[in-house]
């Protein structure tokens, strides 16, 4: 009984979301808000989140990168099409619309990371995000050394 104990404390402590997911489930239930519209509010505050964290981005460093505004704009049109998928009254047009539209928002994603000005350094298992000050930091270390 211990080491099931054990297993589920490892597994939640790895997989917080998970629980997090099954409170946030449980608080639904027990206000017995509608889950069409408990969806509908956690998409609106993970499109919030972005905004936030565009703009706190900006703050400290004065740049907005096209990839974080793409993201929220990704984010936002994802959730119409939830939206407007879960509708009883279906406009299938303006769900394949926005389909079309959020596939080149994906399209100009990915160039946007492959054409990013910095430096990208890729591992085996993933890509890793270039830092403009590193960046500066190596040319100018790279400088140094022709001058030598």
């Amino acid at each position: 009984m211990r080491k099931a104990i054990k297993r589920i404390k490892k597994y939640f402590s790895k997989n917080f979301e998970v629980l997090a997911a099954a409170l946030i489930f449980l608080i639904i239930l027990i206000i017995k808000v509608d889950f069409y519209k408990a969806i509908i509010l956690m998409l609106e505050f993970i499109v919030i989140m972005e905004i936030v964290k565009m703009i706190s981005e900006y703050i400290k460093k004065d740049t907005l990168r096209l990839r974080h505004i793409l993201d929220t704009f990704i984010i936002f049109l994802i959730r119409d099409v939830i939206i407007l998928s879960t509708d009883k009254n279906k406009d299938y047009f303006d769900i394949v619309f926005l389909l079309f539209v959020i596939s080149v928002f994906f399209i100009f994603r990915i160039l946007a990371v492959k054409f990013s000005p910095g430096i990208i350094t890729v591992s085996k298992k993933a890509v890793i995000e270039y830092d403009d000050k590193l960046y500066k930091k190596d040319l100018s270390m790279k400088e140094s050394n022709k001058d030598e």
